[in-house]
């Protein structure tokens, strides 16, 4: 007979295999899934990783891998830092619509004053709409004890509703002939986030995806702040002995989640979307839930979760278009990659012991 057991000390080898076992347990399975809607798995699953990279309009698909990942990592690492310390921020999402109008409701009524800080300014603004989102199911529960999860979640709708608010009423565009939908910042210079390099896919929110990961990376490893932090993920009874305040890191690291949603909101707004619309929101803020433990709460390990789960955007619009794949299976495939990454988390932590049952 098996039983599982619990290991002395979590398994370094497992912690890593992990995601390479769920990244091929998911094309397995996804390709079976593929299978049975009729469409040839083989071609799928090449189409999906490698089109975007290698195929013959790699030159046109490998900048939009930059675009995709860029907020993608920057909200990962914001949420990763509250997961290593045991504060499970999942409305991320909320957090990236309410940075998004923050931004883009300062350049609007500023609109048409052309302004060269105007950007930077939008980025401050849409780190705070964000920041400031993150910190109520923080504040809830430093001071009420409410569960941040569900909060935090709960807001995204909230964060939803306003959003569609906004695009009808408020931020629609007065030229716009009844159509929802601000004015297009992508024809407003000053507010424009464009690319640094004309077709490279490199824009501001690309580059601040970079160091926050740099950043990221220093803080954990070499500033007190980081150390803090993981060990109030590992042990919260001895961060309080070390005179770590719970109620700070919690206000802390949902703050800095925030914020960093936020920024990601503001320069796809301000860049590759180009305007507040009641679809711009695109489910990112859940995504980067699956780059933060893919990338198992590393930086480095998130930029190239980031990057993988950008190809499965990608790779998942050429399947839609060439191959007649419905979205939704698209969608599904994603899901798969983070519910068999938890299947294969067990045997970081557990394993299976063959035992044998005693004779009565």
């Amino acid at each position: 007979m098996l039983k599982i057991e619990k290991r002395a000390s979590p398994s370094k080898t497992w912690n890593w295999a992990a995601p390479i076992m769920a990244v091929a347990l998911t094309m397995i399975v996804g390709g079976a899934l593929f299978g049975l809607l009729g469409v040839n798995p083989f071609q799928a699953i090449a189409k999906i990783f490698y089109e975007p990279l290698f195929g013959e309009y790699a030159f046109y698909y490998r900048p939009q891998l930059m675009i995709k990942a860029a907020p993608l990592v920057l909200i990962a690492i914001g949420l990763s830092m509250g997961f290593r310390a045991g504060i499970w921020n999942i409305g991320a999402e909320g957090q990236y619509i309410m940075g998004a109008l923050s931004g883009a409701g300062l350049a609007l009524a500023l609109y048409p004053m052309e302004l060269p800080i105007l950007l930077p300014l939008m980025v401050i603004a849409g780190a705070l709409g964000g920041m400031l989102w993150g910190l109520i199911p923080g504040y809830l529960k430093v001071k009420f004890g409410t569960n941040e999860i569900l909060v935090s979640l709960m807001l995204v709708y909230v964060a939803e509703q306003i959003l569609a608010s906004m695009a009808l009423g408020l931020m629609k565009n007065p030229e716009g002939m009844g159509f929802p939908g601000s004015r297009n910042l992508q024809q407003y210079p000053s507010a424009h986030n464009a690319e640094i390099f004309a077709g490279s896919g490199m824009h501001w929110g690309v580059a601040a995806a970079l160091i926050a990961v740099i950043f990221a990376y220093v803080m954990l490893t070499r500033h007190m702040f980081g150390f803090q932090l993981r060990l109030s993920g590992i042990a919260p009874r001895a961060a309080k002995f070390a005179g770590v305040d719970p109620g700070r890191m919690i206000l802390i690291c949902m703050g800095l989640s925030g914020a960093l949603a936020g920024m990601a909101g503001l320069f796809e707004i301000a860049g590759p979307a180009g305007q507040v619309s009641i679809d711009f929101n695109v489910g990112y803020g859940f995504t980067a839930i699956i780059v933060a433990f893919l990338g198992r709460l590393n930086p480095i390990g998130i930029l190239l979760a980031g990057l993988l789960l950008a190809i499965t955007y990608v790779g998942g619009e050429i399947t839609q278009s060439q191959m007649g794949l419905p979205l939704a299976a698209i969608q599904l495939f994603q899901g798969m990659l983070l519910f068999f990454l938890l299947a294969m988390d067990m045997l970081t932590n557990y394993r299976f012991r063959r035992s044998t049952k005693e004779a009565v």
